[in-house]
């Protein structure tokens, strides 16, 4: 269920808005005169959304890439370019 607050705590209350924002671990919707104005969230949540798009984009270009028939690596390929690239970093 998502987290309503008005714009007054958010003034008044910020280390309890920070608080229940790192441990919901989900945003808090701030609102100004009952309407939507704001959406605070945690770092750690922030990152987790950006890691989400991120991901959505470059599945977005796979899928592109095999619909316009471009061919992949095979699995093998790619578990012998992580193991090389993990042989050149130690």
């Amino acid at each position: 269920m998502p987290v309503i607050k008005p714009i007054s705590d958010l003034r008044n209350k910020s280390n309890e808005i920070s608080k229940l924002a790192r441990e919901a671990d989900e945003p808090i919707f701030i609102t100004r005169n009952g309407v939507g104005d704001l959406v605070v969230m945690s770092l750690s949540h922030y990152g987790k959304l950006q890691m989400k798009a991120e991901l959505h984009g470059k599945l977005a270009i796979a899928q592109a890439q095999r619909a316009s028939g471009e061919k992949g690596k095979t699995l093998h390929q790619v578990v012998q370019s992580l193991r090389k690239k993990i042989n050149e970093s130690t």
